[in-house]
């Protein structure tokens, strides 16, 4: 992951050329919007237990079989283990936003999460679902305005 900054360092080395043009542009608006990705962390962060709780409760309200005996959130150990999943995608997208490079995210975060899960034989559709109402929790929080019904 490089930030606006180290991308544009690295693309005028490559170039052999100073920063400027196209690369100069770029970090000019990567500054300018840099108090819109604050508030946007913030609203984030600041709501974090609210958007995990909620896209657990989503996920589990639409596979019952999630919290039965056998089922990937039952016994308390592993519910407690998925609300803390839910917690490390959010601080990923904060570093995401932060950094203006969603490739974090990619990389570092659910492309490992999704391996895990496979590997323990957690179902990835339950897990991609509360990642959806996640998105969409954070963006309402992010914008201000409710979220929709189904979360999508």
């Amino acid at each position: 992951m490089l930030d606006a900054f180290s991308r544009s360092v690295v693309s005028a080395d490559a170039k052999t050329a100073p920063v400027g043009g196209s690369d100069l542009a770029g970090l000019r608006s990567y500054v300018s919007q840099g108090n819109k990705r604050l508030d946007a962390v913030n609203a984030i962060t600041s709501n974090a237990s609210c958007i995990v709780s909620d896209a657990v409760t989503g996920m589990i309200c639409e596979n019952t079989g999630l919290i039965q005996a056998g089922g990937n959130c039952y016994p308390n150990r592993r519910m407690a283990a998925c609300l803390r999943d839910g917690e490390i995608v959010l601080r990923y997208i904060s570093y995401a936003l932060l950094a203006g490079d969603a490739s974090v995210l990619d990389d570092r975060c659910l492309n490992g999460l999704k391996e895990t899960y496979i590997a323990l034989g957690v179902p990835t559709q339950s897990a991609g679902r509360a990642v959806a109402i996640m998105k969409a929790s954070a963006t309402a929080h992010i914008g201000e305005t409710n979220t929709p019904g189904l979360g999508g």
